[in-house]
């Protein structure tokens, strides 16, 4: 079946670009980093140099010397085996499924904070069940449509990153800053300031995505390396001057996750007839993006699950495709199902809608990065054992410097599993543990399933 599918080349450079913008470049990352404080500075600055750069120069690489359909499954398949390579991908998988309602959650307290300040948790819900299904059909389209979801999506957060830091600057001027920046306020603690690394981190993670879709690009060894440079340059710049702008505008102390963005743009533009319709069309911008955000990772992890299920590593279901289109229908369909359960059944057991989206974020956050110390594990395997396959694209520095840059994102993500795990000073997070355990053990069963159903 897979054999008679024909990917049309539809990716360009472009569109890359905008594709790992959008997934990266994350409004619901700037409020969280934001909250931080002023060492959210620091911490964007010294995980930049640390781990984005290293980790984004690493994707380069992969991607153009592994250009192949699934991405981040090929490539830790190729490195340590399949059965490995479908431990990944169901994490990678199961997170999306569960940070999916997180991030329309987040898009349903925008829409009640703009149109209804009365609507219930319960219909907060509704939408966010709604979004997932429309986020399901966007999968089962081709690219060549879908594509510009997540295109339109990183355009509208590049609008809304400028105008919240053009409006911090007009607001700095007559006001001040409501978080001073000065060295003493930017220094970190290195004590119980740790726990903040996992958020900044959070939002550093998605460069690899567009490589699920390597067989509808044009020119994967070349255009997958630029379109990393070239988006990891936009999103460090935006990320930056954007927490600041937020920093700007509302105490650390008084950000609410969910509806500071609106807080913000309300301070800066409000105020006038022409302000507020500015602040509302921005508003329906960032809701938008929230929309595309659950498209892009979507569109990705569902190819990467696929392509597991294809090589038997997971259920057929993840496998079946549309006849015509070749779009992963079986795997966009179950995160739909347990993205609608998810919310379901976290939505009885939270009140209020910033403890429903932290309950969702914390728990998927930890499964989340797992994927990636398996691939960075495969750069440094890959680099020592196949030395002579073909890099369009090397990191800069020899093997050396490949190593140590591999190895130092390797412990900064350990660190981050660990934070999101353990609080300082307020002790393990059982629940998020229960949860991670539970998943882990869940994908063992479906994974040794699927090899027993191939085997006989």
């Amino acid at each position: 079946m897979n054999e008679q599918i024909h990917h049309t080349k539809t990716l360009r450079q472009r569109d890359m670009v905008l594709f790992t913008v959008s997934a990266i470049l994350l409004l619901d990352t700037l409020t969280a980093a934001a909250s931080v404080g002023a060492p959210s500075v620091f911490w964007w600055l010294f995980l930049g140099l640390i781990f984005f750069i290293p980790f984004a120069l690493i994707c380069a690489e992969m991607g153009c010397a592994y250009p192949e359909q699934g991405g981040i499954y090929a490539w830790i398949r190729d490195g340590f085996g399949g059965r490995w390579a479908s431990r990944a991908t169901w994490c990678y998988w199961v997170n999306t499924a569960v940070w999916i309602p997180a991030i329309f959650i987040l898009f349903a307290g925008v829409f009640k904070q703009m149109f209804f300040p009365g609507l219930s948790l319960a219909w907060q819900i509704g939408i966010g069940i709604l979004l997932t299904w429309l986020a399901v059909l966007v999968n089962v389209i081709t690219l060549d449509v879908g594509k510009w979801i997540p295109n339109l999506g990183a355009i509208l957060k590049v609008i809304i990153f400028l105008a919240i830091i053009l409006g911090a600057i007009n607001h700095v001027q007559d006001a001040g800053m409501a978080n001073p920046l000065t060295l003493e306020t930017l220094r970190p603690d290195w004590g119980s300031s740790l726990q903040y690394i996992p958020a900044i981190i959070y939002g550093m993670l998605g460069f690899e995505l567009v490589s699920a879709g390597s067989e509808e690009m044009q020119d994967p060894a070349r255009d997958v390396p630029r379109s990393v440079l070239i988006s990891g340059v936009i999103i460090i710049v935006l990320y930056l001057l954007g927490t600041m702008a937020v920093l700007a505008a509302i105490p650390a102390a008084d950000i609410n996750l969910v509806e500071g963005l609106v807080d913000t743009l309300r301070l800066f533009f409000g105020g006038s007839g022409a302000g507020e319709l500015f602040v509302l069309v921005l508003g329906i911008g960032a809701l938008y993006t929230f929309f595309s955000n659950g498209v892009t990772w979507a569109l990705g992890c569902n190819r990467a699950a696929a392509e597991a299920a294809l090589e038997g590593e997971l259920p057929r279901v993840f496998a079946i495709e549309h006849r015509q289109l070749g779009t992963p229908v079986g795997a966009a369909v179950l995160m739909g199902v347990v993205s609608t359960i998810v919310l379901v059944l976290y939505g009885f057991m939270s009140g209020s809608n910033e403890d429903l989206f932290w309950s969702l974020f914390a728990f998927s956050a930890v499964i989340f990065l797992l994927p990636y110390e398996g691939m960075l594990l495969t750069f440094v395997k890959m680099r020592v054992v196949d030395p002579d396959h073909p890099r369009p694209y090397r990191v800069p520095g020899g093997l050396g410097a490949a190593r140590l840059a591999a190895w130092t994102c390797i412990a900064v993500l350990g660190l981050s599993i660990v934070l999101f795990m353990y609080t300082p000073g307020e002790g393990l997070e059982w629940p998020v543990l229960f949860g991670v355990v539970v998943t882990l053990l869940i994908g063992e069963f479906v994974i040794r399933f699927s090899e027993n159903h191939r085997a006989a």
